[in-house]
Formats: structure tokens, sequence, C-alpha cells
């Protein structure tokens, strides 16, 4: 959703005004309205003008959800590419290139995702493509670039398929896989709380994006014990709709309702589906991968949301850490009007863009798409303030396989060891 000029917002204001919008629509369109307000200003954004005798830009592309009910993942992942690359080109060297983003709305559908790809490769000749969102359009995006022999660098997914051993040369991931937030999941379900595998049930969305967690969650049940699946109650709802009473029905009508279910989707369904579940008196842990966006969850749930718990592939925004501290100070010098709320998605994509540009800052001049490839295989192991280090090599395309736990109290995401985590007796939630 792009809407950088007065006709449009008030195209906006009037479908509002007809109860067209929920207040969650009006918020999403607001960010997006800021964050073309920043794209007009060359004040301190990634996109300044060049000046007279620099070389032309070095242009990174993404295709990504801006709009739909999935939208709040796209907009944070941008905004936090959009920071790293504004921190990039207030420090390069004179003379340097400076760095872009070109971003295009895909609606979190595959089939706009392909010729946002084509269209970022072939038309704006994009270096790389960083922070795409999404597995089903991963599915689609990765073969596109790989063909392309363009970078596909931090998508936002833990899909397997990205993950390939070994790895494929242009593609590189930042953040842990879903296999390791879900297997940190079941170890902590049946090892800590002593649920029984076939106690444990899962709601995914009916896409790439869900059979990755499914698999993802076989993977960790069989190394838990489970010799068969054929008993485990597995719900699926379609992708970017709220249509999930039927999963809610199929574990109304289980034999043995399950004790916690490990939840694979979007933010909006999976609220409506939590709430569904409390208001029909079923209250097992619900656990949610990181793709599900546990601010925008928190905020879709309200008093639903205590007990719910998330993994994550970042650390918490209150962690004593360098890259949280420099991401909070890269989101201060927004002027107050412009600056978004920040979130651990946002914190993602600063993550993804930093890789990128120090990769990009390796190169001499400007770079093509084999030199930065290169040069991502080269950083080796280094630090980029998360309290560990991250390691890109041939052989390794996965920079980080840390999981972080966090839990929704009161509205508000909080960072939990699982060992702080105590589930009470009688099935309550984990505090």
């Amino acid at each position: 959703l792009t809407v950088p000029d007065e006709k449009k917002r008030l195209a906006l204001a009037d479908e509002a005004a007809k109860g067209e919008w929920t207040s969650r629509d009006l918020e999403i369109a607001g960010r997006n309205l800021l964050w073309e307000k920043r794209v007009a200003s060359s004040a301190g954004h990634a996109q300044p003008a060049p000046t007279s005798g620099e070389p032309p830009a070095i242009v990174l592309g993404m295709s990504t959800v801006l709009t739909g009910p999935a939208a709040a993942l796209g907009i944070n992942m941008r905004g936090g590419v959009d920071l790293a690359i504004a921190e990039h080109n207030k420090k390069r060297a004179a003379g340097t290139p400076q760095i872009k983003l070109t971003c295009l709305d895909d609606g979190y559908e595959p089939a706009r995702t392909a010729p946002n790809m084509r269209e970022l490769i072939t038309k704006h000749h994009v270096l790389a493509v960083v922070g795409n969102v999404g597995t089903p359009t991963g599915v689609v995006a990765a073969p596109i670039a790989v063909a392309a022999k363009t970078p596909f660098i931090g998508a936002f997914t833990g899909a397997a398929l990205l993950r390939a051993t070994p790895p494929e040369r242009y593609i590189f991931n930042v953040r842990a896989s879903y296999h390791e937030e879900i297997e940190a999941m079941v170890a902590t379900l049946i090892d800590k709380w002593k649920i029984q595998p076939g106690e444990i049930a899962f709601f995914t969305q009916r896409d790439a994006y869900g059979d990755a967690g499914w698999s993802g969650g076989v993977k960790a049940l069989a190394a838990h014990g489970l010799k068969s699946t054929t008993g485990t109650l597995h719900v699926r709802y379609e992708r970017n709709t709220l249509d999930v009473e039927g999963c809610v029905a199929d574990l109304l009508g289980a034999t043995t309702p399950p004790k916690a279910v490990i939840m694979v989707g979007a933010y909006a369904p999976s609220a409506r589906f939590i709430r569904l579940c409390h208001q029909s008196k079923l209250n097992p842990l619900f656990l949610n991968v990181s793709f599900v966006g546990a601010e925008s969850l928190a905020s879709e749930l309200g008093s639903d949301g205590d007990g719910v718990i998330v993994t994550q592939v970042v650390p918490p925004l209150d962690a004593d850490l360098p890259a949280v501290k420099e991401f909070a100070a890269a989101l201060a010098t927004l002027p107050e009007g412009e600056r978004p709320k920040a979130s651990l998605g946002m914190l993602e994509g600063y993550l993804v863009g930093r890789i990128t540009c120090e990769a990009i800052a390796r190169c001499s001049g400007t770079p093509t798409p084999e030199q930065l490839t290169d040069a991502l295989e080269s950083l080796g192991e280094f630090d980029a303030g998360l309290g560990g280090k991250l390691r890109l090599s041939k052989d390794e395309h996965q920079a980080s396989h840390v999981v972080w736990p966090s839990i929704i109290e009161s509205g508000k995401v909080l960072s939990r060891s699982w060992e702080s985590m105590v589930k009470p007796g009688g099935g309550g939630e984990p505090k």
C-alpha cells in the first residue's frame, strides 16, 4: 500500500468513514503513510539523492507483504532494512556508492511475488533481494533469484526449502529455522512439562509455510519418541483468511483434547483461533513460531493473550546487547512524528540489512552479484552484536541458530528462558 499523495490519503479516509476498514487496517495504512513520507524526504533516509560526481547508487530489492492480514510483518521487515541502509549511507566512505531499497508489495500472495521479482531484477537491476517475507512467496521468489544469479538474503522464513545441504550458492539466511524453533518447543513440552507426544496438536496455514512447520514438528516429535503421526491432530486454515472455525471444531471433536497446540500461522488468524478456543472452553498451551509477529499477535489478542508462547529468532528489545542498542539508536534518529514503534520483526530486518551492507562494504567499488555472493561467503565467523558469533561461509548459509523464547503477559511480549517458565499443575498456562 503506497499512498504518498493527498488524493490517495483522502480515499483511505473515505473508506474508513464507510466502516470498511478495521482499526488494525487503519494502523497499517498509517504506518505505510509514514514510510512513504520518509521516502519522499532526503533527510536521514536510506534513499538520498546522490550528489554530483558520486557513483550510481546500489539498489537492493524487496518483495513483501504491505497489505492484507499479514501486512505488519512486511512493514516491520522493510522498516528494519531501511534503518540499516540509512545507517550505512551516513557512515560510508567518501566516493563509495550509496545504497537504496526498492520495495514492492506482493500481499503475501505467490502469484504477485513472481512478477515483482522479475521487475526487481530486470527493471530495477537490483544487486540482491533482501528481507522478503513468507514461505509461500519464498517458494516462488528464491528460484527466480537463483536462476538470475542474484543473492537472496535474509528472507523472513525458517523453511527448510531455503536451507539445502550443501547450501544453494545464492541463498543466504540469517535467522534460525522453523525446525530449530519447534524442536525447542517440543523439547520443553515433553522433557520439562511431561506432555506426551500424542498430546501435542498442530494449527498450520494451508500452504508451504504451514507445511514447513508441520515437517519440522514431525521431525522434532520423532526425535522425542513419536512412532507415527497418524493420531496427531493437525488442523489447517487458508492463507490470507480468518476462517478458523473448522479448526476449533476439530479440537472440540477430538477424542482427547490436546494439552498443547503448536501454531504455524499469521497473527490475525492465529489470534482468532486462540480467542475462539478460549470461548469454547478449550485451554491448551499455545506455542507460536516467530513468523507470527509477537507484538501483532499480542495486540490482536488483548486479554486473551496471557500465557501464549512465541519463539523468537532475534533477542528481546530490552536485551543488553550491542546490536539491540544500536537498533534503538538508529530508530531514534527518525523524526518523532515519523518514528514507528520498535518490534522484533523490525530488529530482524535491521540485522539482515546490516549484514548485507557489511558484505557490500567489503567489495571494492560497485559490486556485482557474484562479488557480493563471494563477500557473504567470506564473512566467516563474525560478531553482529548478538552475544555470540554468527557464521557465513561456503558451507554455511544460515548465520544464526539461536532461538529465544518469549511469552505474552498483559498485552506485552516478555522475554523468558525455558528454565524460568513454569507450567502449573492441572494444565494451566506457563508463567
